[in-house]
């Protein structure tokens, strides 16, 4: 599961990076105003609390083990920087990958997109300058 919750600025840019983890089969949990615009662009999304909206809300769903990654934008309101703080500190303390700019999503999106799409193969670093070095000496 991946919880989204990101500020208003951030929705459209936000919309391409959860449409790819749902093609992937994460399922999307969200904050109210993130989900509903995400549901009206035809993303599947569920809703869950924000800290401050009661339980359970999303720092039970991390304690719980439930979510895989956070992706979480915010504004600079006190409510709002509380919020994320609790967030924040709960996703290291589970070790749950937490990205705070889109760029950064999107690159690890695309990361997950391609670790899934084919076998990793572990290859001693010495080999990638070997293939360098023979290509260059063919050239």
């Amino acid at each position: 599961k991946v919880f989204l919750s990101v500020k208003n600025e951030d929705k459209e840019g936000l919309l391409p990076i959860a449409r790819d983890l749902e093609k992937m089969g994460f399922e999307l949990l969200a904050t109210s105003g993130t989900q509903r615009f995400l549901d009206e662009n035809g993303v599947k999304v569920k809703r869950i609390n924000k800290v401050m909206e009661g339980q359970p809300h999303i720092v039970d769903a991390m304690i719980n083990g439930d979510i895989a990654l956070v992706i979480n934008t915010t504004t600079k309101s006190a409510q709002a920087v509380a919020d994320s703080t609790n967030i924040r500190r709960m996703a290291m303390m589970n070790k749950v990958p937490y990205y705070t700019l889109l760029t950064a999503t999107k690159a690890a999106v695309r990361a997950i997109g391609a670790l899934q799409a084919r076998e990793i193969e572990v290859e001693r670093l010495q080999n990638y300058s070997m293939v360098k070095n023979s290509k260059e000496k063919a050239a």
